[in-house]
């Protein structure tokens, strides 16, 4: 039997922007090494797995050299991929089973909520390798449970030109590492970019882990729990965040953008 693979664009209204992901709905359980295959056969940041329980759905997120304990934007793309095949209604909340825990996706008016655990920074001082290959100054670092670096610099303007050295950048032994600045553009609290070379992922377009910790960072530095956010990858995204005590919930949405078969 053929397994069917739809790729969704996630944290954007727009085809072509936001941040791609695959998303395979298995009839039954794969092993590790064959679903590391179809995604470094996809090669988009991520690709999700889902196969249903009786208490929701078994997830599980792979970059193309590696699985994932957190993935926002691939876990968006699983919900909208439900309720869009009419796998879940959307007066229902989904239950996704992860490496991160149990985590909820609602749908709300053309937005999917999600509830996610919050993975706030704690001040640290970074590898020197780390804050040449960005080539700024940092007004703030951090380090996060996931192993990502948070870095606050100067500016928007800079935030946008930033040229990070990857080589450079993937020997640091971490997942990967957010860059953000106070936004001027109007609409948006913050802006952000994240960059994993050693994932696999040189910049990830929009980040849905990493404002598991930008918005803790955020609410704290703008004393406002409700923070619109915009990550400005070359595609960009645009995510809602609302902090509440040790979760968040991030909102997003998305948008088909082709299905197919693997036939092996």
């Amino acid at each position: 039997m053929n397994q069917q693979i739809i790729q969704v664009d996630a944290f954007t209204d727009k085809p072509f922007s936001g941040n791609p992901a695959a998303v395979c709905l298995l009839e039954k359980l794969r092993d590790d090494r064959w679903m590391q295959c179809v995604a470094r056969e996809m090669n988009l940041s991520e690709t999700a797995f889902l196969i249903r329980q009786t208490e929701g759905y078994d997830l599980r997120w792979f970059t193309p050299e590696s699985e994932v304990d957190l993935c926002g934007h691939a876990t968006l793309a699983s919900a909208h991929v439900l309720w869009e095949d009419g796998a879940a209604r959307r007066d229902e909340e989904i239950r996704f089973l992860t490496k991160s825990g149990v985590l909820t996706a609602r749908w709300m008016n053309g937005w999917i909520e999600m509830d996610f655990p919050a993975e706030p920074a704690r001040h640290d001082v970074p590898p020197g390798e780390l804050i040449a290959a960005l080539g700024v100054t940092p007004l703030y670092t951090g380090r996060n449970r996931l192993h990502d670096w948070l870095v606050e610099i100067e500016s928007e303007n800079v935030l946008r030109n930033l040229k990070p050295d990857l080589t450079l950048l993937r020997s640091v032994p971490m997942r990967g590492v957010m860059v953000t600045a106070r936004s001027i553009t109007k609409g948006f609290d913050f802006i952000s970019r994240f960059f994993a070379p050693s994932l696999g992922i040189n910049e990830d377009p929009v980040t849905g882990s990493a404002h598991c910790c930008l918005g803790p960072y955020w609410q704290n530095r703008l004393k406002r729990y409700t923070l619109y956010a915009y990550q400005a990858s070359p595609r960009g995204g645009v995510v809602h965040v609302r902090v509440a005590a040790d979760r968040v919930i991030l909102a997003g949405q998305a948008i088909t953008v082709m299905r197919g078969d693997l036939l092996i």
